[in-house]
């Protein structure tokens, strides 16, 4: 590599070490970070972890029913005999995967919808951007309730659901984004040398505005992940007897507070799913602000 290339990749390593150490000199990121990776891990692997697999393929050992926390059931047991511990593993999968599926989604939509209304302007920006500001209009959880309900129980529907009302939030920041990086130079250099729009936007302006898009997403997915659960909790989300946070809380709460047990452990798992993301987006944030660099 020659003098002249090896000084931007000088630059962006800088950037990056820079980076990472502002990120790790905050606690509390830290913290984020080590929750979102366990859940991670646990959402791959839990299901083998479970200390009573049968448990989550809807297997009963009524003998068993409400078991206070103890070590053979570190969780207790439900009204089932199920072992709360496995249950809760189990659900961290669908949980977790279902957030993460529904960012994903929600932000395909929303980057692909915010760019071409910002990068084409005129009616194009404001048929999209009204058809956002429509779909604003309406609290998302309801609109994910209603389309939940017309498609019907099941994981691929709750995801679709949850993501026809999570896109306009990344639509109106990748427009703002697009709008701005495409009176920029080096936008003006590749229309000069006969790059067409869709080259220009997907691979020289988009690549640029990922930092918001990717701190936005790590702040979401914790409220993604809530937003699955309440589906779960008012019974829309997932059939049983597959595990999911919500509706082991849903059927949790008739017995409360009598077998708190049954109730306190899938809330818990929700809490740090939630504020570990939280956390995570957080430092990241901090990390790409330009106006939080020195």
């Amino acid at each position: 590599m020659n003098a002249q290339g090896s000084v931007p990749e000088s630059a962006r390593r800088y950037a990056l070490r820079r980076a990472l150490f502002r990120f790790s000199q905050s606690g509390l990121s830290l913290v984020g970070l080590a929750l979102v990776v366990t859940l991670l891990m646990i959402a791959v692997f839990g299901p083998s972890l479970a200390p009573y697999p049968e448990h989550l393929g809807g297997a009963v050992n009524t003998a068993a029913r409400f078991r206070p926390p103890s070590l053979a059931h570190p969780f207790g047991t439900n009204e089932l005999g199920q072992d709360v511990f496995s249950l809760v593993l189990g659900g961290t999968r669908v949980s977790v995967l279902a957030g993460l599926a529904v960012v994903m989604l929600g932000t395909l939509i929303g980057t692909v919808v915010g760019a071409i209304a910002g990068y084409a302007g005129g009616w194009t920006d404001e048929i999209l951007m009204r058809i956002s500001d429509l779909k604003l209009t309406v609290p998302g959880l309801i609109l994910a309730m209603a389309v939940a309900a017309a498609l019907g129980p099941g994981i691929l529907n709750m995801v679709i659901a949850i993501a026809l009302s999570w896109w306009p939030g990344y639509a109106r920041l990748v427009r703002g984004e697009v709008m701005a990086k495409k009176e920029e130079l080096f936008v003006t250099a590749a229309r000069a040398i006969g790059a067409g729009p869709g080259r220009i936007l997907f691979r020289h302006i988009l690549p640029n505005i990922l930092t918001p898009v990717i701190v936005k997403m790590s702040l979401d997915m914790g409220f993604a992940i809530l937003t699955v659960a309440s589906l779960g909790f008012i019974g829309i989300g997932v059939k049983p007897p597959t595990p999911e946070w919500g509706s082991l809380l849903s059927v949790a709460r008739g017995y409360m507070p009598d077998y708190w047990w049954t109730a306190i452990f899938p809330g818990l798992a929700i809490f740090t799913a939630v504020f570990g993301f939280n956390l995570l987006g957080d430092g990241l944030r901090d990390v790409f602000d330009p106006k939080a660099r020195r």
